[in-house]
């Protein structure tokens, strides 16, 4: 391959784009829409119909185009093949489903029935408990020891009597000494222990072991009367009856399992479905459990397995219930009795949550043992455990609670009203009038909020602190709104008691939750009053440092109804209270919590001074929070939300104070990257906003001002550790620079970007992996060489200066091996130098004169050119020279045709020389085969249709030449 002369075609830009614009075909709308659906109609015709004659045997009319996915699924779709399996199966199969699984299945859908996602579980309170009553008291605890006398009877012992008298002798085994007992145990070895007797009572049952499962459940149950630890009696009573759910769990399961032998027992079923079997079996327990001697574990394990009585009778839960709520009143200490209410509460509303007449009745009896608080029995035992009537009263809570929430739930008014009075009359019992509170529906509470004010204050402030009371007010106040006209009496009163309370600790958690109610129904006045409370509680001795949390809750109950923030940063005392937050993560994550919802609700950009002072103030504690150790999520998350603050910022058409911001919020946000990245967009942005406000013609004033934008770019991006987004801005700020007419910074950021590409490192990071930097490197090169086009040469430096000193720096740069990356530099730079040789540019900028205005075609400027172009195409068949060399023929052939691409688009082929040589690169590119066949025939195509063109004639002697080879 000679070396050729290059010559470039002419080209008339517009009557180009005047061939390429599609031809308009006419069309006839009528019903025709392209997104409407299709309707297709099948037409078979009718067997032994007449000739011509045909008759619809089958139609179908289809709204949509058929499914691809569901066709390959012949109709049927994997899961809906495993549920007709699962329905076909025989009643055999179905029945090898374990009997206990369905029968737990059934008892949670009839729960989930009965009690509606709006009643909270015993599950939630559970945690709670376990949280909240702790002790650092040794504890102690009776083990069940093993006894074989625990096995079923022989089979020879079948008389009535001596069923009787061994099922007695079992159960004094277990009352005469079968146990031991562990002493000076924490409060977690008891946790454990009483785990350990949850495993025992498991694998007992397991192995057959019936009796022994009950001695374990009798034995844990006597633990319940044991008040010698009273701080820890809550969290004891919830690890206990873990215990007992389990037997009355297995003792269900046992039972239903018998009467769904041959066939499950349905969901509904009545006394009649249950064979005389599980009867027997179920009359046995109750039998055994009435032979325990003591009340209470006779008490709490009849309650466990109370829902088996609808295998013996219709009614024998609702008899049994008021029964064992009788017996509730043989327990003499108040507090074991409590939770034994407690407890019955809880399984009635599993069992029958729509028996509620005993639940009723054990409120009611409930308000009787009150007035045991005050006996002297109880106060001996707080005088010898140490314990203050506050915090005794306290242990009451979770029982009264539980309690009262299962009375309440969807009760109708006058029953609640009937219980408010009986409180009322009750007087000064704080603890059950906050219990009443917390249970009873927000929305009752809050049409009665005077009334429980009134209660409130005749409460003894000895007994239970009132601010507790105020506490359980607001929470009801929170979820629904109390008449408007005792609104600000309400918030008074309430106040005048929290403001009074001495520790920081009761007065924040008070205090917190009334915030919420004042921002919902009051201005910014009352809330900065009470923030203002607040900081003067919490800052002497450096209180808010143990109360964040609290703190940080006031914070976001402000921001779910305040998102002005005009009128949010108005309050004097917001800021100040932002300084509480000292510590680093809880102060950065306020500030986080924020800017999330400035950005989310700040819908109009901003240019508020009291607004712009605090965001900066609360976006630079974010900024200052980053060091070396900060992860790179973090910082790109913080990142985004100081730019989201950025975008909101705008002066209008005071584009000096804009850019004044710009500057000052440069050296505040110096150390997030793409925080700057952003402030450079925003000026780029402020200088082109300029152009169009002037309409392209700058002012002496103006002229300075896109200047001066242009000098912040400038100044900032050496500042980017990313050596792609410093390239990518220098060409973004220099085209805006040359869009306002300043050629010299124009210049100067064009000369910055070729003077960085030596730097570019063969591989950057991306997402956590290195990957080769060449194809971006490529990306950014085609970029900057369609921008030279409209550059004009400087004065100075000579022709054409930026283009060669771009392929001066690519002709020195270290590429990677077995690269043609050099080369296709090259290639990318043809078409430029074809464009520059034009008389009319392709494109150019207003008011900027290009190297078509400067030159006017002059021959020296297009000689330069073409000695250019000359030497670039030498280079690239030196590569492919090269490529043959070493056998690289893929590539060879990738090159060759790329080439060819380049000379058919923009050499002039009228040229022998050029025109052979076009052909040669051609049959190299299709030589070896590796040349993309529909590619090539799309190629020919439209040289064959640009021959048609008078001034394109020539091509057809060259198409002619052009031949499609296939590898052999």
């Amino acid at each position: 391959m000679a070396a050729v002369q290059w010559r470039t075609r002419w080209r008339n830009y517009e009557a180009e784009l005047q061939r390429c614009r599609p031809e308009a075909a006419p069309v006839e709308f009528g019903d025709y829409h392209p997104l409407k659906p299709i309707m297709v109609t099948d037409t078979k015709t009718r067997r032994g119909a007449r000739k011509g004659s045909t008759s619809s045997s089958s139609s179908s009319s289809s709204s949509a185009a058929p499914d691809p996915l569901s066709s390959m699924l012949d109709g049927t779709d994997p899961l809906s093949m495993f549920a007709a399996a699962s329905a076909s199966e025989t009643p055999a199969t179905s029945h090898s489903t374990s009997a206990g699984d369905l029968g737990r299945k059934r008892r949670e859908k009839e729960v989930e029935e009965a009690v509606g996602p709006d009643f909270e579980p015993w599950s939630v309170k559970r945690g709670e408990i376990l949280a909240r009553f702790t002790t650092t008291e040794k504890l102690s605890i009776n083990l069940f020891m093993g006894s074989d006398k625990g096995k079923a009877p022989s089979p020879g012992s079948s008389a009535v009597s001596e069923k009787v008298r061994t099922r007695l002798e079992e159960l004094d085994d277990l009352e005469e000494g079968s146990q031991r007992e562990l002493l000076n145990l924490s409060q977690q070895d008891y946790a454990n222990r009483i785990e350990e007797l949850n495993q025992s009572l498991k694998e007992a049952w397991s192995s057959d072991q019936k009796v022994k499962a009950l001695k374990i459940v009798i034995q844990c149950s006597k633990l319940l009367s044991d008040t010698s630890v009273i701080q820890f009696y809550p969290s004891k009573f919830v690890l206990i009856t873990d215990i007992l759910d389990t037997f009355g769990r297995l003792v269900y399961d046992r039972i239903w399992t018998m009467c769904s032998d041959p066939r499950p027992l349905p969901d509904s079923f009545t006394v009649d479905d249950v064979n005389d079997t599980a009867k027997e079996t179920c009359l046995n327990w109750f039998f055994k459990i009435a032979s325990i001697r003591e009340l209470l574990p006779r008490l709490y394990v009849e309650a466990a397995i109370l829902k088996c009585n609808r295998f013996l009778n219709k009614s024998g839960i609702q008899e049994t219930l008021p029964r064992l709520t009788a017996m509730i009143r043989g327990i003499g200490d108040p507090l074991v009795a409590a939770y034994t209410r407690a407890y019955l509460c809880r399984v009635g509303m599993e069992v029958a949550p729509n028996l509620k007449d005993s639940l009723n009745r054990n409120f009611f009896d409930l308000l009787g043992t009150f007035r045991q608080i005050s006996g002297e029995s109880v106060q001996k035992q707080l005088i010898l455990q140490r314990v203050e009537v506050p915090e005794y009263l306290t242990l009451y809570s979770p029982a009264i609670n539980w309690i009262l929430q299962c009375i309440a739930y969807r009760a109708p008014e006058p029953l609640l009203t009937e219980m408010m009075e009986r409180c009322k009359k009750l007087g000064n019992n704080a603890l059950l009038l906050n219990s009443v509170m917390r249970a009873f529906r927000p929305d009752f509470v809050a049409a009665r909020a005077t009334d429980f004010i009134g209660m409130i204050k005749d409460c003894d402030e000895a007994g239970f602190p009132k601010h507790l009371l105020f506490g359980s007010l607001g929470r009801s106040l929170a979820c629904a709104d109390p008449p408007e006209s005792e609104r600000l009496t309400i918030l008074n009163e309430a106040w005048k008691v929290i403001t009074k309370v001495r520790s920081p600790q009761d007065y924040i958690n008070c205090a917190e939750i009334w915030v919420e109610f004042t921002c919902r129904h009051f201005t910014k006045r009352e809330v900065n009053t009470v923030l203002a409370d607040i900081i003067k509680h919490m800052t002497p001795d450096r209180a808010f440092e143990d109360a964040y949390p609290q703190l940080q809750s006031v914070i976001r109950k402000i921001l779910t109804y305040f998102h002005d923030f005009s009128v949010l940063f108005s309050m004097e005392r917001f800021l100040p209270f932002l300084d509480m937050f000292q510590k680093d993560s809880v102060r950065v994550e306020v500030c986080r919590s924020i800017m999330e919802v400035f950005i989310k609700h700040q819908l109009e950009p901003t240019r508020d001074p009291v607004i712009l002072n605090a965001m900066l103030h609360i976006c630079k504690t974010m900024h200052d929070s980053v060091n070396a150790l900060t992860l790179e999520d973090e910082k790109r998350s913080l990142s985004l939300l100081i730019i989201g603050f950025i975008r909101m910022v705008c002066f209008g058409r005071d584009f000096e104070q804009q850019l004044s911001f710009c500057v000052e919020a440069r050296a505040t946000f110096c150390n997030l990257e793409p925080v700057l990245v952003q402030l450079i967009h925003t000026v780029n942005q402020l200088a082109m906003e300029t152009r169009r406000v002037m309409r392209g013609s700058h002012s002496r004033k103006t002229a300075a001002f896109v200047r001066a934008c242009a000098a912040y770019s400038f100044i900032t991006i050496p500042s980017l550790s990313s050596i792609f987004s410093r390239l990518s801005l220098y060409l973004q700020s220099g085209q805006v620079a040359l869009a306002n007419q300043c050629l010299s910074q124009a210049d100067a950021f064009l000369k910055a970007a070729v003077s960085l590409l030596p730097e570019v490192p063969r591989s950057i990071s991306v997402e956590g992996k290195l990957r080769s930097s060449e194809s971006f490197l490529l990306d950014f090169i085609n970029n900057f060489l369609a921008t030279l086009l409209v550059v004009p040469d400087h004065p100075e430096h000579g022709v054409l200066y930026l283009v060669r000193g771009l392929l001066n720096i690519v002709q020195d740069y270290t590429w990677e091996d077995n690269s043609d990356a050099k080369v296709r530099v090259y290639v990318s730079a043809l078409p430029l130098l074809a464009a520059m040789s034009q008389e009319t540019y392709l494109y150019s900028i207003p008011k900027v004169d290009s190297n078509e205005t400067l030159y006017g075609g002059d021959p020296k400027f297009l000689s330069e050119i073409n000695k250019l172009c000359e030497t670039l195409i030498g280079q690239v068949l030196d590569q492919l020279k090269a490529l043959g060399r070493d056998e690289s023929t893929r590539r060879q052939g990738a090159l060759a045709f790329s080439l060819f691409g380049v000379l058919l688009a923009h050499g002039d082929l009228r040229n022998n020389k050029l025109s052979q040589l076009a052909v040669n690169l051609w049959n190299l590119s299709h030589k070896h085969g590796y040349c993309d066949t529909r590619v090539s025939v799309r190629t020919l195509e439209y040289i064959k249709h640009q021959a048609l063109q008078h001034d394109m004639a020539h091509l057809s002697d060259t198409v002619q030449r052009l031949s499609l080879q296939s590898r052999t």
